[in-house]
């Protein structure tokens, strides 16, 4: 996914973010939206990450994020 399709399908892919990282609220969800400047911020206020930090592990997420969507895991390697 990029964050175009992130932020389109924000409903659907925030709960993995919860899943990645517990510390975020459901408020910073709201506010995050989708938006990776948002979630950089978070990321870097919860967790004390610095900028380029927060922005690596901001895009490695994203790029997994729709992995769970393509395909359920029980029929992976069909």
């Amino acid at each position: 996914m990029n964050w175009d399709q992130i932020e389109g399908k924000w409903l659907q892919v925030k709960g993995s973010l919860k899943t990645q990282w517990g510390k975020l609220t459901d408020d910073d969800l709201n506010v995050i939206a989708g938006h990776r400047d948002k979630l950089v911020g978070k990321l870097q206020e919860r967790y004390g990450y610095a900028r380029d930090e927060a922005q690596r592990k901001a895009d490695e997420w994203v790029k997994t994020a729709g992995e769970g969507s393509r395909e359920p895991h029980y029929t992976q390697g069909r």
